[in-house]
């Protein structure tokens, strides 16, 4: 799909950027079975990189953590997520988010939960952690920016991945590191989302920052 971008200099990256990464995995041939079967079509070329940020956008419904349960081992691929750190001092369910791949966020942390996770990620030889930058279901005006700054702070990848219900594609579709310029930024991830799809498609908060805490 050949989507006409209004800076050039976008179009340029997102063209040049569509090509087989080095770092791949070896998934579940079921798992991949399963989706096809469903009429699902997996995408996923392979990482630029042994960290990074992965953002899942649309996110619509609670259908979207069993189709996406089934990509991420249709790709083999380890991801972690942030869960409150309280959760974590529960016994047993503490032990199940660490299974899972879950990482404990202190937002009483002196630095920010962002330095913290930041230092977290560089700790580690592998991490790739995913985000969705709606954080609810529900509509919201926009997106959560922790993404973003993660991103900037431990200076690694942006990952673009999606469960398109329209087209019926789900994976990663790019790539691309931040400039640190929002607007900028923000017009690469329009254009690779511009016609995706969620479940609800009324349900999905329009490609800009917004902070909740910021109208209280």
């Amino acid at each position: 799909m050949i989507i006409d971008y209004c800076d050039h200099k976008i179009h340029k990256y997102i063209q040049s950027n569509m090509v087989n990464h080095h770092i791949q995995f070896k998934g579940s041939w079921l798992a991949s079975k399963v989706l096809g079967l469903l009429g699902w079509k997996l995408i996923f070329n392979g990482l630029p990189a042994m960290h990074g940020v992965l953002v899942v956008y649309p996110h619509t419904s609670n259908w979207d953590f069993c189709i996406g349960l089934l990509a991420k081992w249709a790709i083999g691929m380890p991801v972690r997520f942030l869960a409150k750190d309280s959760l974590f001092k529960i016994p047993l369910l503490g032990s199940w988010f660490r299974y899972l791949g879950g990482f404990s966020v202190d937002r009483t942390s002196p630095q920010g939960y962002v330095n913290d996770l930041a230092m977290k990620m560089c700790e580690q030889s592998y991490c790739w952690v995913l985000f969705t930058p709606e954080g609810t279901r529900k509509y919201t005006p926009g997106w959560r920016s922790g993404f973003y700054q993660l991103s900037i702070q431990a200076q690694v990848p942006i990952g673009m991945a999606t469960i398109d219900y329209g087209s019926k594609e789900i994976g990663i579709l790019d790539f691309f590191s931040p400039t640190e310029d929002e607007n900028q930024d923000l017009a690469v991830l329009r254009a690779v989302y511009t016609g995706r799809l969620g479940f609800n498609p009324h349900s999905a908060a329009p490609v800009t920052f917004w902070s909740p805490f910021k109208n209280k």
